[in-house]
């Protein structure tokens, strides 16, 4: 089980990267369709972060359930040939 877990972390890092933009535009749109908060905003958690490290606050956000997703998903029996 140990030996999957490099190969749990890089498919959860494939699978946060993919859905990076796609989630990140409908949290955004949400954000400012029901409480006006600007897509900078939202970005920098209300700048209290640089843009550059709100980016990747928001992307290790999404790491989190993607982490989740991956071990879920990863086949935990051994590779049938």
């Amino acid at each position: 089980m140990l030996r999957s877990v490099p190969q749990t972390i890089v498919m959860a890092t494939i699978v946060a990267t993919a859905l990076y933009v796609p989630v990140g535009a409908v949290i955004a749109l949400v954000a400012f369709w029901l409480f006006r908060v600007p897509l900078e905003s939202l970005l920098t958690f209300g700048g209290w972060l640089g843009l550059f490290d709100g980016a990747v606050a928001w992307w290790v956000v999404l790491l989190v359930p993607s982490l989740v997703y991956a071990a879920y998903m990863m086949p935990w029996s051994g590779r049938e040939s």
